[in-house]
């Protein structure tokens, strides 16, 4: 009678017929040990590090059942719309895939041929032409698992290719106005902006918004594609008021700060200069930029392509963690894109933050580890270091089971298909030397890794399953 009723809550929790398995509660004993440092030169420590061998109760004699031509689950399938869309049933978040599939996005980005010399002729000797490549290159995602690409990703090649992957698109819209204005610069990883600040006052920025979001006329009826990031990684912190503040007294950000501020404190401008910052100022004024460029941009999205999901802006760094980043976006965002770095396991109560403050579920669109054995130097980007591609794998299922046992992330995408090559000459200082990928620069893929990720991405959906029991038998205080 007990795993009866067991059976009947996890029925209702995920809208199917299943009657599912127990999931005891995890342990010290439930974790393996993976030496792992934070950059070279770093002492090595070791983390406690969940894996599919450990995971008590977890079986693994079968993979996912049949899935849709998208990768959604075909059994107990909500409303077919024609595109990707969100639905939170039960305790748990989901994309629904085109036709009506419990979806997951289990994706790469940056997958896109290699620019260098030595990437051209591996290239040309192993497929042919790019076109080959992109055949080639889905079979392997779709080997391995993944059931789409992320950013930076060239979705042209690859749509050319004899089957087609689940992809996400970036506009750009900030770091193409403001570049045009000139008031950026390349930093590490993501655009930089002129005195930390993002041009959101300037009054050209709507009208630029919605006639840069014409593009998206292209791609709009494609059932293919998940939706779009905005744009990656902006100076979104506590400390935007005081640098907006600080700006040229005649530009539309001072005076758009100066305004508010008067406002909320109804004094003068010599009041204002002589009172430092209180933490709720600088909190509301944060929540108002945020508010204000994400409806901007949603609105110009959504005017030209009111089919596709709107994916966020790639929050990092401090964004990641303030409450007001989350409440400001969540009314015009579908789902939060987050590149989260600096963690070995997510934190629940981050991604928790991120949900309660929204009302939306969140997407890990960048996060990846080094490996030690790469042969190359791993001195550049913001991933950790662990001494084999085997821990690699074991890097990336810790992190997702953590992603997944939060019931609020619908998908993730390792950062990126290819190892940096340390002979390019265009790259940036985040990707100079690091053993980044899924393949080599010559496109040799690390097999241990690969191992490693592929008996987690196709058992997905039996791991949301196991996971919402267990959420389920905690619920009834079992």
């Amino acid at each position: 009678m007990r795993r009866f009723l067991h059976g009947f809550l996890s029925w209702m929790v995920l809208s199917i017929g299943l009657l599912t398995r127990s999931a005891p509660a995890f342990g010290a004993a439930d974790f393996c040990q993976v030496e792992a440092r934070r950059k070279p030169g770093d002492p090595w420590k070791t983390y406690p590090t969940r894996t599919l061998e450990n995971l008590p109760g977890f079986s693994l004699d079968k993979t996912d059942p049949e899935l849709t031509q998208f990768g959604g689950l075909r059994e107990g399938k909500a409303e077919a719309t024609g595109f990707f869309r969100t639905q939170k049933i039960g305790g748990r978040w989901w994309l629904i895939d085109p036709e009506g599939g419990r979806f997951i996005n289990v994706g790469v980005a940056g997958v896109r041929p290699g620019r260098t010399g030595i990437s051209k002729a591996a290239l040309a000797d192993r497929f042919g032409s790019e076109d080959e490549w992109a055949t080639a290159c889905i079979g392997l995602l779709r080997t391995n698992g993944f059931n789409g690409t992320g950013g930076w990703s060239e979705a042209k090649s690859l749509s050319r290719a004899s089957s087609k992957i689940v992809y996400a698109l970036n506009l750009s819209f900030m770091a193409t106005f403001a570049s045009r204005k000139g008031r950026t610069h390349p930093e590490p990883g993501h655009t930089g902006y002129a005195d930390g600040c993002i041009l959101v006052f300037d009054p050209d920025f709507e009208t630029f918004s919605c006639e840069y979001a014409r593009r998206l006329n292209a791609t709009k009826d494609d059932p293919w594609l998940l939706g779009y990031f905005s744009d990656n990684e902006m100076p979104l912190d506590d400390g935007v008021l005081a640098r907006f503040l600080q700006l040229p007294p005649e530009s539309p950000g001072c005076k758009a700060a100066t305004e508010w501020l008067k406002g909320q404190r109804k004094g003068s401008s010599l009041e204002l200069a002589a009172t430092p910052l209180t933490a709720g100022e600088r909190e509301a004024f944060l929540q108002l930029v945020v508010a204000r460029y994400f409806r901007i941009v949603s609105a110009a999205i959504r005017k030209h392509d009111p089919n596709h999901l709107y994916l966020g802006a790639r929050l990092n760094g401090p964004a990641i963690r303030l409450p007001a980043v989350f409440r400001g976006a969540g009314p015009f965002v579908d789902v939060h894109s987050i590149n989260y770095y600096n963690t070995w396991t997510p934190r629940s109560d981050r991604l928790a933050l991120w949900v309660n403050e929204s009302g939306k579920p969140c997407l890990v669109s960048e996060f990846y580890v080094k490996g030690l054995d790469s042969g190359l130097g791993n001195q550049s980007g913001a991933g950790w270091e662990v001494k084999t591609q085997a821990d690699r794998g074991r890097f990336y299922q810790n992190y997702v089971l953590g992603l997944l046992e939060s019931q609020t992330c619908v998908g993730w995408h390792w950062f990126r298909y290819m190892d940096n090559d340390p002979t390019e000459k265009s790259r940036d200082a985040s990707n100079e030397d690091s053993n980044k990928g899924i393949v080599t620069s010559r496109y040799e893929p690390h097999r241990d890794l690969l191992s490693g990720m592929r008996r987690l991405n196709t058992r997905v959906y039996d791991l949301v399953e196991y996971f919402d029991m267990h959420m389920t038998e905690k619920e009834n205080g079992d």
